[in-house]
C-alpha cells in the first residue's frame, strides 16, 4: 500500500457530508433519519442501534419521494452506491 491509496473508511462520507452536499446541490435539508433510511435501502448498514424507541408502535416519518431522490444522487457521488 503506498500514501495515495484509499481505504474502505476513507471512501465512505458520513452524514454531515452528506447532507452539506444536499444542501448545497439540491437546496434542501435532511435529516439523519432519511439519510438512514435510504442507506438501509440500498443494504448499507452501519451498525446496530442501540437507541430504541419505548413505544410498541412508534411513529416514524418516512422519507418523501424528492429527498430519497437527492439522497440517492448524493450516495452515488459519494461512489457508496
Amino acid at each position: 500500500m503506498t500514501e495515495l491509496d484509499i481505504t474502505k473508511a476513507e471512501k465512505k462520507a458520513s452524514y454531515d457530508e452528506i447532507r452539506t452536499y444536499i444542501f448545497e446541490h439540491y437546496g434542501m435539508n435532511v435529516s439523519n433519519l432519511y439519510v438512514a433510511q435510504v442507506k438501509h435501502k440500498f443494504g448499507i448498514i452501519e451498525r446496530a442501534n442501540y437507541n430504541k424507541p419505548k413505544s410498541a408502535t412508534p411513529k416514524v416519518p418516512k422519507c418523501p419521494t424528492e429527498k430519497e431522490i437527492a439522497i440517492t444522487e448524493t450516495l452515488r457521488h459519494f461512489m457508496m452506491i
